[in-house]
């Protein structure tokens, strides 16, 4: 179970929208460096990738590297941090891998590191920041990207764009005639081993605060980027 807590105050998720600039959960005091995270794995290979270029803005994007010790096993895998620099500047940044830094350490994508740093140089020296999980910007719906050789017989997706990190997705369909929960993996996806079956299925998937979001489709192919319905609020 993710040891995670929404609310820094007496707000409940009912009656406090999801704020990007305001963390949760308990905060971390490490140092961030510039590491080799980027979308085109020019470096290293992302742990949580790949990802289907519709959802992830390749230029723009400001992405982040958090140590293994935090992952839970990858259930952390698009969640979202809000880093404070000694400074007071704050960015928020999506996880899009992790790694065996120190434990608090953050690995830091050009675009966050730029704009924690305000210069160019962030890569010269280690710098102090403190970090908390936090709620993704809003861009859009979450999206289901399904794995290239997902099938009826083997399925296997990720769950992408969603603002706050996953307790659970589960499953309904031919083979599974009532919510199956689907096994997270190592990278971040979700796999039901047996597959979904022919024809129809819906999937639900419910955030860390209990909000649930649901979608039925008529099919998917291998590879294919289906959009959600909904978002988390």
């Amino acid at each position: 179970m993710l040891g995670l807590a929404l609310g820094c105050s007496n707000d409940t998720a009912e009656n406090a929208p999801l704020d990007p600039n305001r963390g949760f959960g308990q905060t971390h005091a490490g140092e961030y460096h510039l590491g080799p995270v980027d979308c085109e794995e020019s470096v290293w290979t992302n742990a949580c990738s790949p990802y289907d270029p519709a959802v992830i803005d390749r230029e723009g994007e400001v992405l982040v590297g958090l140590s293994t010790q935090h992952m839970d096993g990858g259930r952390l895998c698009d969640a979202c941090i809000l880093i404070t620099e000694d400074t007071g500047t704050q960015v928020n940044a999506r996880i899009i891998t992790y790694g065996d830094t120190a434990p608090n350490d953050l690995d830091l994508g050009p675009v966050a590191c730029a704009a924690l740093s305000g210069d160019a140089a962030c890569d010269l020296w280690p710098r102090h920041m403190t970090w908390q999980f936090a709620p993704c910007p809003d861009t859009g719906r979450i999206a289901y990207q399904f794995q290239t050789e997902a099938n009826v017989w083997w399925t296997s997706l990720w769950v992408r764009n969603a603002r706050l990190p996953l307790a659970r997705a589960e499953v309904k369909s031919a083979n599974h005639p009532t919510w199956s929960e689907l096994e997270r993996g190592s990278d971040g996806s979700l796999t039901d081993g047996a597959g979904f079956g022919e024809g129809d299925f819906s999937i639900r998937v419910t955030a860390i605060d209990g909000q649930s979001v649901t979608d039925t489709f008529p099919r998917f192919f291998p590879g294919q980027l289906l959009e959600s319905s909904g978002q988390f609020h």
